[in-house]
């Protein structure tokens, strides 16, 4: 039985996913109608605010799989913000919350480590095998976002490449395996929502590469 925090836990949990999954309803409306794979700013935006209610999500779930895919793609989010322009008209004191943020949460994890690994690491109710399998669907899944940086740190540019939504669906999939262990709507509902949006912006991606080379 769910008690008033579970609903308030599981309330930011699937915010975070509303969050999540409208970046990439978003980013591939803008690309069907733009008929090439768009890197819109809403979906930094949009990533950047549920990244933020996620990592409070897993922090209150005592889960470090979700925290730690958070924390690897949060400041690349930053980044494509400030190559799209938008960073440098945020208001100051708001850069700065979204910016201490989680170092603030890691400090507040590495002043009581005994008390943190026992949390997240020596939990009865997270087998250890577990908690790894998780955690690897969140660094292949996170591992799209740091492809994707490098890709466009090359370029100078924000850009989604075909390879991110490659890495994406696998990264889904195994997420999607552990939230079904897990038995975590959040998890299992967010993740299903982009399987077709990954695979039809490589469709997308595909189409368009292949229209280029035509031209030439």
């Amino acid at each position: 039985m769910v008690g008033d925090n579970g609903y308030l836990i599981f309330g930011i949990g699937f915010l975070a996913q509303i969050f999540f999954s409208g970046r990439i309803l978003c980013q591939w409306i803008l690309s069907e109608r733009a008929k090439e794979v768009v890197s819109p700013t809403i979906f930094w935006v949009l990533s950047i605010a549920g990244s933020y209610l996620l990592c409070i999500y897993g922090w209150m779930r005592n889960d470090f799989a979700i925290i730690l895919g958070q924390f690897i793609s949060y400041y690349i989010y930053m980044w494509n913000l400030n190559e799209k322009g938008i960073w440098d008209k945020i208001h100051w004191l708001f850069k700065t919350l979204l910016i201490i943020t989680p170092i603030v949460a890691a400090g507040f994890a590495l002043n009581d480590l005994p008390n943190f690994v026992d949390n997240f690491f020596r939990s009865q109710h997270l087998p250890l095998w577990l908690l790894v399998f998780g955690s690897i669907g969140q660094i292949v899944f996170t591992l799209r976002f740091i492809y994707q940086w490098y890709y466009s740190y090359k370029r100078n540019e924000s850009i989604l490449p075909s390879g991110f939504w490659m890495i994406s669906l696998i990264g889904s999939f195994i997420i999607i395996a552990y939230g079904v262990i897990r038995l975590d709507p959040v998890l299992i509902l967010g993740q299903s929502v982009g399987f077709v949006a990954y695979t039809r912006n490589l469709i997308i991606g595909y189409r368009h590469a292949k229209t280029l080379k035509n031209e030439e």
